[in-house]
């Protein structure tokens, strides 16, 4: 029997290092997502409170204290009041939420780029956190580490996937395969067809479904009480305008075709109805894990044990 359910893609705007204020908008748009109908919920990359604009528009090191202070401040922890609100979000709509959220330790001040995945029960699934930050977002994300590294069973399928350009990773992307991922999940902040190009060769390498999903910002967005406005407010692309997030969202079906998108320059909502029987029915011709796997040849080994800074015993 084939599984089939609709997806949505959320390209929005969250409001910049303000926590509650952007939860609210995650309430707002996981009940407009269900509205059309929509069983999972998907939302960009570190949503939650937004992505650290300083780390493209200043020079490294160069007085982000205020900003990373205010980040801290803001950021998720998990479980806490942050996930209680998202669950709560998921709930009340009855549906399956997948978002991105800059996360710390409760008595932590290193912050990571995280992904939660959230039951329309409201219960936490699962969680990653971004193996390697890219460039600049080393100043401002730690490393996660294999523990986190997991496909989530749920009742629509098996769901999994990689922040940005994690996506790049292909060891890691065979570590998802091999446990059986069906619906490959990508929060990204990473633009231009290059990019639609790496959705849509993921989608055809796993033969999954893939939802990569962007945040949208516009300069007059940014809340006008932050530190230093205007040094976070630099255009990157002069082709994007106005847009410091132009937004990239697209949607792919297992053979790599673009079912949805590329959403850009404004914010909205992509939806497709997944079919999950066009996932067996394309591996037939090629599984990257099965038969057209050589293990004879290739091994992979994944260290899943996780790398806590403590560990005490009685």
């Amino acid at each position: 029997m084939s599984t089939r359910f609709t997806v949505a893609a959320v390209q929005a705007a969250y409001v910049l290092l303000d926590r509650e204020a952007t939860l609210t908008r995650v309430e707002e748009l996981v009940a407009e997502a269900a509205g059309l109908g929509a069983e999972l919920v998907v939302l960009p990359e570190a949503f939650v409170p937004g992505t650290p604009l300083w780390m493209d528009t200043v020079p490294i090191w160069d007085g982000d204290g205020p900003w990373y202070a205010r980040l801290v401040e803001q950021a998720v922890v998990v479980p806490g009041p942050a996930t209680a609100r998202i669950g709560a979000a998921a709930r009340a709509a009855g549906v399956h939420v997948v978002i991105g959220v800059q996360e710390r330790e409760p008595h932590g001040t290193t912050i990571y780029n995280t992904v939660l995945y959230v039951g329309p029960d409201g219960r936490l699934l699962g969680k990653h956190r971004k193996l390697m930050p890219t460039g600049a977002e080393r100043t401002v994300w730690g490393q996660g580490d294999g523990s986190m590294l997991e496909v989530v069973p749920t009742a629509l399928g098996r769901l999994g996937g990689l922040i940005c350009w994690e996506n790049y990773m292909p060891l890691a992307r065979f570590h998802l395969y091999a446990q059986g991922v069906e619906v490959w999940l990508a929060p990204t902040l990473a633009r231009g067809d290059g990019w639609v190009a790496t959705m849509r060769h993921i989608a055809r390498e796993g033969r999954v479904w893939v939802v990569g999903v962007n945040p949208a910002l516009r300069t007059d967005q940014v809340p006008a009480d932050l530190p230093d406005r205007e040094r976070l407010t630099r255009v990157l692309d002069e082709e994007d305008g106005e847009w410091l997030e132009p937004g990239n969202t697209v949607i792919c079906d297992p053979g790599g075709q673009l079912v949805a998108g590329p959403l850009r320059h404004a914010e909205g909502i992509l939806t497709a109805e997944i079919d999950l029987g066009q996932v067996a029915e394309l591996r037939r011709l090629f599984d990257p894990v099965g038969h057209y796997n050589r293990p004879d040849v290739f091994q992979l080994r994944v260290d899943t044990r996780p790398r806590q800074a403590v560990v005490t015993t009685g």
